[in-house]
């Protein structure tokens, strides 16, 4: 498989994306600065998180608008599948990628704990490696991770089996305590029409690896190389 990653100005998440890809591919992912119009031909693109171009005006708003996302895009529509992990899934939504967006914590705080979640799909290329109704444990950071959305779109989206993960509590339930931003239906990754496309707010590369704690999160790229490999 091979694999693009791209480098926005403020990503901090790029490397460890970097390396978890490269621990289940085996072979190193391809690094794509932003400035960038041509993705060589890959098998995934991943974007990652961070604070792209300081969180300027909202997050994600201004690398959606970088000369690269206009080949992701592009890209996407071919069918090539792009995995947005925090910053990534705001960038994701900005860009029209995906639906809904992510307003600030409902706590208005940041939050940096692993949550637990419930693996909705796994039926795609990114969640094929989990069974299905999976709790699994992965890290969330962010401070704008409240997935929200209107009530048509919002029902079109569950309607068509598109959520990826939901915040749960240790035994499944999607419970108000385990929601840790407010997100609408405890949602923390949705897919895209075609299901080509994953936006997510926790970070599976920071589970990736036993010296990081677990290895919850590397059942995603095992499985990415498992189908596209």
């Amino acid at each position: 498989m091979k694999a693009a990653v791209i480098v926005f100005p403020g990503s901090n998440c790029d490397r460890d994306i970097q390396v978890a890809l490269r621990q289940s591919m085996g072979s190193e992912p391809i690094m794509v600065w932003h400035r960038s119009t041509r993705i060589p031909a890959v098998d995934l693109i991943a974007v990652p998180g961070g604070f792209s171009y300081g969180d300027y005006l909202r997050c994600g708003a201004v690398a959606s608008l970088s000369p690269v996302m206009r080949e992701v895009k592009v890209q996407a529509e071919r069918g090539v599948p792009v995995l947005g992990i925090c910053n990534g899934f705001q960038v994701l939504t900005e860009a029209g990628l995906l639906p809904g967006v992510l307003v600030r914590n409902a706590g208005i705080k940041f939050v940096c704990k692993d949550v637990m979640l419930r693996v909705e799909n796994t039926e795609t290329p990114f969640s094929a490696g989990y069974e299905p109704q999976q709790v699994i444990r992965i890290p969330v950071a962010h401070h704008d991770g409240n997935f929200f959305t209107d009530p048509a779109t919002l029902a079109k989206i569950e309607d068509d089996g598109r959520v990826a993960f939901r915040y749960c509590d240790a035994g499944g339930a999607t419970t108000a305590a385990a929601n840790p931003n407010g997100s609408l239906n405890n949602i923390a990754g949705v897919y895209n029409k075609a299901r080509n496309v994953l936006g997510m707010m926790p970070h599976p590369e920071r589970l990736a690896d036993p010296a990081l704690g677990g290895t919850d999160g590397r059942l995603m790229f095992d499985s990415l190389v498992a189908v596209l490999g």
